[in-house]
């Protein structure tokens, strides 16, 4: 049996994932009305909403990937009795476990948050690969999410 403080930590954090999808995927569907291009980028610097716009995604992308990768694997771990270690070890067990098709991805999706958040005034052209490739892989991290939350869900935690 799981201690009480646990399961109102693992339901408050399956209400705020859920939330963040929401966001994000809202904050996606504005930013990628069109394609993310070379050109758009270039136009940050004169183009506020768009700033905003980009901004509003790369915030939300990364808060997401941080509440399920920080907060929510670690405590869903924990409840299996399963020890959370450092971020590597958990990753590996939420891929042993299946709900993490590949750390590899994870760890690739965690360098491109870098670059979005600290080289896009530089190199325009990382930038662009970076929000290109995140958009790609939303449904990677939401998929991730969902499946702990499913998985809460089915043992009746949450």
């Amino acid at each position: 049996m799981i201690e009480l403080e646990t399961k109102e930590r693992l339901i408050f954090l399956s209400r705020v994932v859920k939330k963040e999808i929401k966001h994000l995927k809202y904050s996606a569907k504005k930013l990628f009305a069109t394609e993310f291009t070379i050109e758009k980028a270039e136009s940050l610097a004169h183009d506020d909403e768009l700033a905003e716009q980009l901004e509003v995604f790369i915030s939300r992308f990364c808060r997401l990937q941080d509440t399920v990768g920080d907060k929510l694997l670690p405590t869903w771990l924990s409840v299996l009795n399963e020890r959370t270690k450092t971020a590597i070890d958990n990753l590996d067990k939420a891929e042993k476990i299946g709900v993490l098709p590949s750390v590899e991805l994870w760890l690739e999706l965690r360098q491109i948050r870098k670059q979005m958040v600290h080289e896009y005034i530089e190199d325009l052209t990382i930038l662009t690969n970076a929000v290109q490739t995140s958009y790609q892989q939303l449904d990677f991290i939401i998929n991730v999410a969902e499946a702990i939350i499913s998985d809460l869900e089915k043992r009746k935690i949450i």
